[in-house]
């Protein structure tokens, strides 16, 4: 369960990753302040989008480790 949601967040990472590559030289006259390919944020905010995926898939497989398959089953 986790490593299908986190496998779900690495490939929109990387896309997202490459669509920002090629959308940079577009919006090069909108940035102010920072250069277009400005690598702490291509590293910083996908760090912060995986710690977020993360939290967000550990929150439920933590759950769903802790219910009893038995009880699990019975209500189906």
């Amino acid at each position: 369960m986790l490593g299908e949601g986190l496998r779900l967040a690495v490939g929109g990472i990387a896309l997202g990753l490459a669509a920002a590559l090629i959308v940079t030289r577009f919006l090069e006259a909108l940035l102010f302040g920072i250069t277009a390919r400005d690598p702490y944020t291509f590293i910083g905010v996908p760090l912060l989008l995986l710690a977020a995926a993360l939290l967000g898939c550990l929150i439920p497989a933590r759950r769903a480790m802790r219910v009893d398959p038995m009880i699990a089953l019975r209500a189906e």
